[in-house]
């Protein structure tokens, strides 16, 4: 009996043991599943060749941002596996990431966890198992590397040297720039905009910075590389990063480069805003490999693979139209002005259902237009950030058509202010604790407007 229960066991383990499968194409797939950081359950598919047997290097793709189905990635991870490279490609994890939330720290758990499952594959030197990591891949591959001595070597395609919400502010100005959109406006986001974003402490791991994890990795061979048309992250400021992180870090063997008419994901583009040929994915074109990217990468591990890491070098970085803007942290100002503004502006109407104090017409217009126009400016701005460039559509004068709005209601409001103070010349007042209490708050935020307007770029 315990022979047969034996034999029926291994039976079942068979039968719903994952099956590798080969294709035209003459790759090896085979679905895998693993687990990532807490213990989280992560999908992924493993892909080798047919070629001579022998331990191979292996490499574990790690995405960008967003959901990152494996699909996304599925011609880097074909391109690693024929030229003789195991490669796990996953599934990015949904639950401990959202819109919301990042946790860089816990993504490179997930990654480190992919290495260790290409370790315990037979074929693979478990020596020689690697990251490659794309855009928001290009802080976590860096960070699982620092922190596990498992990764052999990193690969970054489009990471950023900087952190996460700077990167976004040149990444939305750069595409408004694109859309036409005037150099007062494109200030606005990268300044003010940025600021009062930062201070709300909803961007997702807004002051994250990569410099701790990069000077970490004194030993891990690096190929650092960057789209020569990246839109999305500074390509030339991020290599300097890059270069003089490693550098102190006494990396020997950190090679930066750039991929000759590459997007932001090595990519063919022709400007980098759009995409040349490859597979849809979510309805819009990937862009196929750009020319040498996948034989850089590839050639790059093998020889890492060998015991022959390439010496450190560094490319000649393209142009950058544009440079990056620091955002301050704890800009505790960039949402208490506006606050006391809408407090001041509303006290005048909410003083009105009290039935206290005397009603001006002019001043109710000014707090009536006051209140639009805060409100008006800040979500202009702010809806870059949520929604993306595409909200500054249609573009006026170089300016959002939304923007003109409030730039309108930013005149309305001075104009209103000196109408008021005309009235109040005009009308003799009993200045008693009523007429304080209902005339004061909105006269201080009339009189605060103007300076937060400029501030805000609403004069330009």
């Amino acid at each position: 009996m315990a022979v047969l229960s034996g034999l029926l066991t291994g039976a079942l383990l068979l039968l719903t043991a994952p099956m590798a499968h080969a294709e035209g194409d003459g790759l090896v797939r085979q679905e895998v599943t693993f687990r990532g950081g807490r213990g989280l359950v992560l999908h992924g598919t493993v892909l080798s060749n047919n070629g001579p047997p022998g331990a191979k290097p292996g490499i574990v793709l790690v995405g960008g941002s967003g959901s990152g189905p494996r699909e996304e990635y599925r011609q880097e991870a074909e391109a690693f596996a024929r030229a003789g490279i195991t490669t796990l490609v996953y599934d990015k994890r949904t639950i401990g990431y959202s819109l919301l939330h990042r946790d860089f720290g816990l993504l490179a758990d997930d990654a480190v966890a992919g290495v260790r499952l290409l370790q315990s594959r037979s074929g693979v030197n478990p020596r020689q198992v690697g990251l490659w990591g794309f855009s928001e891949g290009g802080w976590v591959a860096p960070l699982a590397a620092a922190r596990s001595t498992d990764v052999a070597f990193v690969v970054t395609i489009g990471g950023s040297g900087y952190d996460p919400l700077r990167t976004q502010t040149w990444n939305l100005a750069t595409h408004l720039r694109h859309q036409g959109v005037g150099a007062p406006f494109r200030r606005t986001v990268a300044g003010p905009a940025a600021q009062f974003v930062a201070s709300t402490g909803r961007f997702p791991a807004a002051g994250y910075d990569p410099l701790p994890a990069l000077e970490r990795l004194h030993r891990t061979p690096v190929l650092a590389l960057w789209g020569d048309h990246d839109t999305q992250v500074p390509p030339q400021e991020s290599a300097q990063v890059f270069r003089e992180a490693l550098a102190r870090a006494g990396n020997r063997h950190a090679v930066i480069g750039f991929v000759a008419g590459g997007a932001h994901n090595g990519h063919r583009t022709s400007d980098g805003f759009d995409r040349i040929g490859g597979p849809p994915f979510h309805g819009k074109k990937l862009g196929e490999l750009a020319p040498g990217y996948a034989q850089t990468m590839t050639s790059w591990v093998r020889a890492v693979a060998a015991g022959h890491p390439p010496a450190s070098s560094a490319a000649a970085a393209p142009g950058q139209a544009l440079a990056t803007t620091p955002v301050p942290g704890h800009t505790w100002y960039a949402w208490l002005a506006p606050a006391l503004l809408l407090l001041g502006f509303a006290a005048y109407p909410v003083s009105a259902l009290l039935r206290r104090g005397p009603v001006l017409r002019p001043v109710r217009w000014l707090a009536g237009l006051g209140l639009l126009a805060v409100v008006a400016t800040v979500a202009c701005s702010i809806a870059v950030f949520v929604a993306g460039d595409g909200v500054a559509a249609p573009v006026v004068w170089g300016r959002p058509a939304l923007w003109l709005v409030a730039q309108g209601l930013a005149v309305a409001v001075l104009v209103s202010a000196c109408l008021s103070a005309v009235a109040l010349r005009r009308r003799p007042l009993t200045w008693n604790r009523a007429a304080w209490l209902r005339l004061a708050p909105v006269g201080l935020a009339a009189v605060g407007f103007l300076p937060w307007a400029v501030w805000w770029g609403l004069a330009a």
